[in-house]
This record gives C-alpha cells, sequence and structure tokens, in this order.
C-alpha cells in the first residue's frame, strides 16, 4: 500500500510542477530575474504551496507514524548555522543558473530533455561529494575526540 500511496503522491507533485510551470527552466529564470522581465507566477505557486502546507506540518509534529504507519521522519534541528546558509547559498545559484531545482529536474529528466540531464548528474555528483567531505568531517572530529 506504501508504494501505490507513495507513487501516487509523486505523481501528483509531479503533475502539480508541470502545471505550475517549475519543470521549465526558462520560466523559472523568469521569476528569478528580477532586473529583466520579472515573471512572479511562481511567487503564487510557492505561496499556495506554503499555504496547503502549514497545517498538515503543524500536524505532522505532533504524530509518531505517518498515515500509513511509517515513522515519521521531520527535520529535528531548527538552527542557523553557516553550513546552512552556504548549503542555501550554493541551491539557490544552482537553481538560478541552472532554472531547475531536484524536484522539477527530475520532471524534466523524465521527459529527456538535456538541461535536465546535466543538471541531475551535477545534482548526484555534488550530493555524493557532499557526503564525502561529511564522512570526513566526522572522521576528522571522531579521531580528535580520541
Amino acid at each position: 500500500m506504501q508504494v501505490v500511496a507513495s507513487f501516487a503522491v509523486g505523481l501528483v507533485f509531479g503533475l502539480g510542477l508541470i502545471l505550475a510551470g517549475m519543470a521549465n527552466p526558462a520560466k523559472v529564470q523568469g521569476f528569478l530575474d528580477l532586473a529583466g522581465p520579472w515573471d512572479p507566477s511562481l511567487a503564487f505557486v510557492m505561496g499556495g504551496a506554503i499555504g496547503v502546507s502549514l497545517l498538515p506540518f503543524a500536524y505532522a509534529k505532533r504524530l509518531q507514524r505517518a498515515v500509513l504507519g511509517a515513522p515519521m521522519s521531520l527535520p529535528a534541528v531548527d538552527t542557523i548555522d553557516l553550513r546552512l546558509v552556504f548549503g542555501s547559498l550554493a541551491f539557490g545559484a544552482g537553481w538560478g543558473l541552472a532554472g531547475f531545482c531536484p524536484g522539477p529536474a527530475l520532471v524534466a529528466l523524465g521527459t529527456g530533455e538535456f538541461k535536465a540531464i546535466v543538471f541531475v548528474i551535477a545534482m548526484i555528483a555534488g550530493m555524493g561529494m557532499f557526503e564525502l567531505l561529511n564522512l570526513r568531517r566526522r572522521r576528522t572530529y571522531a579521531s580528535s575526540k580520541a
């Protein structure tokens, strides 16, 4: 049941991204280009997404298990540190340069768009590099404690 629900939610999410124009890099870059012909339509998409998710996330924080029984897994850290700030800057720069963020890039990948293929390869490489650096940092921290 969980696989079917995950597929259905992913399908609805992907269709929503397509309908909202988030899988179209030109539309995203038009939203991010404040100095050029700015397209504010994605602000309404983001505002709507935030508005729709506020109550379910507030409710989910009180649950131990998800609706279908899986353990609830929400972020526990709520501090702003340098890693978060630099990660956010890197995410924003990548989003602005490519016109994709991870979800819409995967949707566009399904269409075979070359730009999405390059973005997803770079995204996977970046995630792998983060994991390697994070592992190295943890090992360095553990050895300094010993």
